[in-house]
């Protein structure tokens, strides 16, 4: 499961054809290593989870462009056969639903469907990873995820991480 954090990110400092948005970490070097990540990713037999009503990339395609490299590689992995497209339910509102007790945990609504996709992801191919960057929520869920039987992937897991504590020491 890829994070849209990364698409955007990976997009803003592809050197052949840069977006113009403001991101968070605005630190090049830090924009770069998403960007090597999401290149590595392309280029590797790692698959790319997808809900089949294709709410996840709607929100891919709400914050890029058709052009930008963020979505260039779900277009890779699409055309390389390297998608898994799973069944996850949704509630009247459209957002995903989750089981207890992940349905108190995760409060980022956008994000349960990621979630979802990767929890189902994990019951049909026996593993999944929800990769991230410049959202920091993901710590916030970390225990309860584990717990789940899934994995996270902070690419920029020391910037994230010291960013998840200074938001936490200003609550």
């Amino acid at each position: 499961m890829v994070d849209t954090n990364i698409l955007i990110l990976a997009s803003v400092v592809n050197p052949v054809m840069p977006k113009d948005i403001d991101t968070t970490p605005e630190d090049p070097a830090l924009q770069f290593q998403v960007w090597q990540w999401l290149v590595e990713f392309e280029n590797s037999p790692a698959r790319l989870v997808l809900d089949s009503a294709g709410k996840i990339k709607e929100e891919y395609d709400n914050k890029l462009g058709f052009n930008d490299y963020g979505i260039q590689v779900v277009i890779h992995k699409w055309s390389t056969l390297a998608v898994d497209n799973v069944e996850i339910q949704y509630n009247a509102d459209g957002h995903a639903i989750l089981q207890a007790p992940l349905d108190l945990v995760v409060h980022d609504l956008a994000d349960r469907k990621m979630v979802a996709a990767a929890l189902e992801a994990m019951k049909h191919y026996g593993e999944s990873a929800i990769a991230f960057a410049g959202d920091t929520d993901w710590h916030d869920w970390e225990q309860a995820l584990l717990q789940a039987g899934l994995s996270l992937e902070p690419i920029i897991e020391d910037w994230s991480r010291a960013k998840h504590a200074e938001k936490a020491n200003r609550r």
